[in-house]
Parts: C-alpha cells; structure tokens; sequence
C-alpha cells in the first residue's frame, strides 16, 4: 500500500497541477505581485508547478530519503540472515553500490566526503555475499584503501556486530549488553527510558541478540578476513582506556567485568530477561511501519524474532519484514534501501511552500493536503508519556506510521503548514489543533528547550560508554526544534512574554555559537540551526538591534558563497572551523534567504544574490539538481539526502521574495496579523504559565 501511494505521487493528472498553478498566479495577481512573464515569477511558478505535479492522488506527498551505502549493504547482509535472496534485486544494488564507491577504493557517508571505514567494509562485505570477486578493481581498491587506514578492526560498534553475527569477528569484541539492561531500576545510571527512542528501538532487539549470540555460516571464500590487520578470530578487546578520560575508562573497566560475569548469570534471570525484552519488542511492531520505523530497529528485531523461533507466518514477522521491503526502492537498473521514509515531513512542508506561494485554501489540492495530515495525527500514548504521564496524545510522527514516536519537530511544522492553509478558521479543526499544541507545550525540557521524542532525555555520560561510539545515545533539546517552537506559538499569538517562549529565548542565547551561529542538530548544519533561529526571532518580533541577532546575520553575509548561493559540508559536524563552507545547494541557500528575510533583510544585496542563485541554477522542469546531503540523521555517523529539500524549500524562499519585495506580508505574516487564534481551553496553558 505504501509503496502504491509513493507511485501514485509521479502519476497525478497534470491537469490538476496546471490548474492550481493557474490558481497560484491568480492569486498573486490579486497580491500585485511580478508579472508571469518576469523571471522571479516565471522561476516560482514553474516551481510551484513541479511540486504540485509530485503530489500523490490523496493529497500527500513523499520524496525519496536517501543515506549512504551502509542500508543497502546492511538489507543484502539481512537478507542472507532470513535466508531471503532475491538475484535480480542484488545485482541492481551491487549497481548503486559500485556507483557509490570513491576512485580510492572507500565508501563515504555522504556526497564527496571522505571514506570511511565501517561504511567501506559493510559494502565490501555485501559486494561479496553477492558474488563479486574479490579480484575485481573495484574490490582491490577497497582492501588497498582499508589496509592503509587501520584494517576491518577499527570499525565502529555497529559493524561489529555485524561481522560477529557473520562469524568473521568473536562476540568477544563487541561491547557488552546483557539482556538483563530490561530489568533495571528507573533510577539506576542506565536504563530504557535514559535513552533515545532510536537507541531504544535499536537496543531491545539487540539485546536478544547479545543473549542468543548467533553465528551465521559464510563459506570462507565469502567472508572478510582479508581487511583485518591482524587475525579477526584472534582478537579481543576493541575497546582501550584512553589517557584524560577518566569517565570513558571507567565504563570501559565496567564493560570488561560485566562480560567476565556474563556466563555467571542464573538462567531463569536471563530467561526472564529475554521474555521482557520480547514482549517489549512486539509491542513495539503493532504497527504497519515497523519497530520505530527505522530500518536498523527493524532488521535486528527480523533477526530477534528468527532466533526466538518465531515462525514465517508469525504476525509481527510478517509486519516486520513488510516494513523493510516497503523501504527498497526499485529502479530499471539501480535498487536501494532507505532508512526510513518522509511522507509526513515532505508533506507539511510542501503545504507550506505551496501556500507562501499563493495556493488558496480552497482549493483541492491544498484541502487534501490538510485532511491527509489530519488523518495522521496521533491519538495514542507512545514512550514519551513515560515523562509525562497526564500529558494527552496529538501529535505527528515523520512517517506513515510511527504511533509510539510523534516528535516535536513535524508536530510543529506540520500545525504551521495548517495554520498556513486555513486549517483554523473550521470549527470541527480546532480541537485537533488544540490537542497538538498542548502536546507541544507538555513536551519542553525544564532548560526552556525541545528535544525530538521525549522530555529530559539528555543524559551526556552514556554517550561514554563503549556502545556508544556514535555519540548518538540521547535526544536533548536543540535550537532548531527550540526555534520551531517558538515560530508556532508566535503564528498562535503568543509573544516574546509568554513563559515558554521567554524560557525557550533564554536557551537559544546562551546556545549560540561564539561567531553567531547556532549548531544544526537536525540539518547540515550551521546553515540550518542559525535559518532555523533567526525565522523564530523574526516572527516572534525580536528587537533586530540586539547584538546577538545582529552577529548571526553578520555570520550568514558572511558566509555566502561567490555564486551567490550557500552552502555547507557535513564535514562542520567534525571541525567547527569549516562552518558554513561549502558547495553551494538549492536548499541551504532557500535556508539562508528565508532566514535573512525574516529579520528584515529582503532588501540586502546578499538576498538578491542568493535569489539569483535559485533562478540561474534552476532547470527547465522548474526543480534544482542537489547531489549535497544537507540533512542530518546522527552528527558525525549518519547522514541523510532528502530529494524534496530541493523541491519545496526554493518555493518557499522564491515566494517570500516576491511578497516581501512589494511589502506584503506572507502567508505566515497574514495568519499572525487575523489576529490571535482561539483554540479553545489548552490544558497546558495554566501549567506552562
């Protein structure tokens, strides 16, 4: 069904597109805005044109998420687990991985960065499961490449988990993670609810497997051994005590005792363990989109279920490996697997950019954007009502189906793009509005900031312990979720003195960068954070003069690119001195402009020639080529190429040009000026006050 709706989206009548681009133009002629015939116009039109071509038949859209070569490698390893190989899939993403590789042999984590090594041995790996030699060009260059930066045995946790379960590395070299983790206290230093909710997701199934310590058979011609240094089979402990830091030794201390006690554990604690964990887990797939509706919760809770006997037509099996399929996208002659999908995050914004761009809300196109995002709010109590246990449900997730894990950062965006179509003036409507405002407001952190999914999840020490080599083990609040919402409560009518927005400021100024940036947890990244900040202060109607708005937007001038664009590399998630560098992109242009034009900018020379930039590199079709990864999945491990960021972000950016450079307001700016908007009784109002 899924995968019905995302064809569906390439299939829409171009009749109906045509039809409510006419109605775009017409209602910027009512605007008095450019001509059709001048180029800005002509640019945005044809833009506006190609997103509305995209939507799907029911009214949502969804662009393809793509990372790097570690999913598909990690689906063809999966595949040999469950036993499931499909020859004419293998052979089109053995295609897409021998395109993705580096003329040095390596694999990156994103367009142009370097190679890196666990990406590099995981590929290489499937390359060989599915038959390459290991004579071929492309593989000798990617031993020769491994052998010269340290051998297989400085790959990270996670790929070594995997080469443990294919026997080419000892379980013994894994970082420990007893099942018993199911049974511990609340309180103890590490639990569940101490931990994100991918890192929960991830770990469950895991932990089955830590307990079962499978070993897959691989006929010695297919195995790896060649990219070790040293022997795999000989080697133990990966984990070392480093000099001046006193807190990782310790956890690395810890992990060495608990796996010399692991054989001494009593079998009915482990069995009680394990039965947790399961019922944990299968909870957790009742849903169509799987555990967390990410990929790597779902391949280890695929081959969780296996070791636990679970038979092929077992329901949360079926459920499960449904939902993995549902992520491959199948071309003539390349296949993929993405880490997860966007409907509702795509959606919400190209609501957004359609309606800053002029489409009515009356019209079909936008009405069944808005009556598809309703249909997908949450009414369901998920992990994060563990911290808020009053707090009622109302949210949205980022995917089709992800009821345990709405986040703060779609539920914004998503109630900003209603508010944009309209959504509010319908009395049936408000009450929807109502429930997810109040689920935004129950989830600040008491620091006045936003995380993603849960309250308070900011526990800094796990990200010590030896597991946790991609630093990714918690969700704390971040300016670009902050900064949302600050904009949504300021499009409600609540300004700078309401008492979560003026807690919420207070964090955004003591997070901001020493050059004026603010960090991007969730985009790439300086660009992001500080468009992210700056649109809030704009609507919120900070006083432009102060000194820290002004080093923000002296940092952004700054920072453009000569061809007028902006641009940033991943690589900022490693050196802060590269910030702001890099290739020029369609999207993180369309970020610095909406963000210097929210703060009164538009007239700059810096706005015209970042708006020259979109219009000269814009194709025919009215789309922008962006090969760049400008989204963020885990800083420093995991990346994402979202394709709709250069599809609806320019049309927003191109449309808040157009309005504001007559002086008129934009769509966000009209809602705000109506005045504020009556939800009704917000239960949370008297509490955050």
């Amino acid at each position: 069904m899924i995968e019905e709706q995302y064809q569906a989206s390439s299939r829409i009548l171009s009749a109906q597109a045509e039809a409510l681009g006419a109605e775009i133009l017409r209602e910027q002629a009512v605007h008095a805005l450019e001509r059709p015939s001048d180029p800005l116009q002509a640019g945005l039109s044809r833009a506006a044109q190609a997103l509305l071509g995209r939507q799907a038949d029911d009214g949502h859209w969804r662009f393809e998420l793509e990372a790097d070569a570690t999913i598909p490698s990690e689906y063809i390893l999966l595949q040999h687990f469950l036993k499931r190989r499909n020859k004419e899939r293998e052979e089109k993403i053995s295609r897409y991985l021998r395109r993705r590789q580096n003329r040095n042999g390596s694999w990156s984590l994103y367009h142009g960065g370097p190679g890196e090594m666990s990406a590099t041995v995981k590929a290489y790996f499937a390359l060989k499961l599915m038959g390459h030699s290991v004579d071929a060009p492309y593989m000798v260059r990617a031993r020769h490449w491994v052998h010269s930066n340290g051998g297989a045995e400085s790959v990270n946790v996670f790929t070594r988990i995997t080469l443990a379960l294919f026997g080419q590395l000892p379980w013994r070299t894994v970082p420990a993670m007893p099942v018993e983790i199911m049974l511990l206290p609340k309180w103890w230093f590490f639990n569940l609810s101490k931990v994100s909710y991918w890192s929960r997701c991830v770990i469950v199934p895991l932990l089955i497997l830590f307990a079962k310590r499978p070993v897959v058979h691989v006929d010695e011609h297919l195995g790896v051994s060649e990219l070790f240094l040293s022997p795999p089979l000989k080697l133990r402990n990966l984990d070392h005590f480093r000099s001046g830091q006193p807190l990782k030794n310790c956890f690395v201390l810890l992990d060495r005792m608990l796996k010399f006690i692991d054989p001494l554990i009593p079998r009915t604690i482990r069995d009680r363990a394990l039965k947790r964990a399961e019922n944990w887990m299968r909870d957790h797939t009742k849903g169509k989109g799987g555990i967390g509706a990410i990929y790597p919760a779902m391949a280890n809770a695929a081959m969780a279920l296996t070791l636990l006997g679970a038979k092929e037509d077992d329901p949360d099996l079926v459920r499960t490996i449904q939902a993995i399929e549902d992520l491959v996208l199948d071309g003539e002659a390349e296949s993929y697997c993405q880490p997860c999908v966007s409907p509702v995050w795509d959606t919400c914004l190209s609501l957004t950019a359609l309606t800053e761009a002029g489409a009515p809300a009356d019209h079909p196109a936008v009405k069944q954007a808005v009556e598809w995002l309703f249909d997908h709010q949450i009414f369901v109590k998920g992990d994060w009502s563990e911290k808020a246990p009053g707090l009622e449900p109302g949210g949205w997730a980022f995917q089709y189906e992800n009821d345990k894990y709405p986040d703060v950062d779609d539920t914004g965006m998503v109630l900003m793009s209603l508010l944009r179509a309209g959504a509010h003036d319908k009395a049936h409507k408000l009450k929807r509005i109502n429930q997810a405002v109040n689920w935004v407001l129950g989830m600040q952190n008491p620091d006045g900031s936003w995380g993603a999914f849960d309250i308070g999840n900011d526990h800094e020490y796990l990200n010590k312990i030896p597991f946790a080599d991609h630093g990714a083990l918690i969700d704390p609040g971040t300016a670009d979720l902050t900064a949302r919402c600050i904009e949504l409560f300021a499009m409600l009518g609540y300004d700078a003195s309401f008492p979560p927005i003026r807690r919420a400021i207070e964090f955004l100024q003591s997070d901001q960068e020493e050059d004026g940036s603010w960090y991007g947890r969730w985009g790439v990244n300086y660009i992001y954070g500080t468009w992210s900040v700056l649109c809030a202060l704009g609507v919120i109607g900070e006083d432009m003069a102060k000194p820290y708005v002004r080093k923000a937007v002296q940092w952004l001038q700054d920072t453009q690119n000569e061809d007028g664009g902006w641009g940033e590399s991943c690589n900022t998630y490693d050196d802060a001195k590269l910030t702001g560098h890099g290739v020029s992109t369609a999207s993180q242009t369309a970020w610095g402009l909406l963000a210097l034009m929210s703060v009164g900018e538009t007239a700059s020379p810096h706005v015209e020639r970042g708006v020259e930039y979109l219009l000269r590199t814009q194709r025919a079709d009215g789309e922008w080529d962006d090969e760049e990864y400008t989204g963020t999945g885990f800083p420093r491990v995991f990346y994402l190429r979202y394709h709709g960021y250069s599809r609806y972000f320019p049309v927003w950016a191109l449309a808040t040009y157009a309005r504001a450079r007559k002086g008129l307001p934009t769509r966000q700016a009209e809602v705000i000026n109506e005045g504020p908007i009556d939800l009704g009784p917000i239960p949370n109002l008297a509490l955050a006050s």
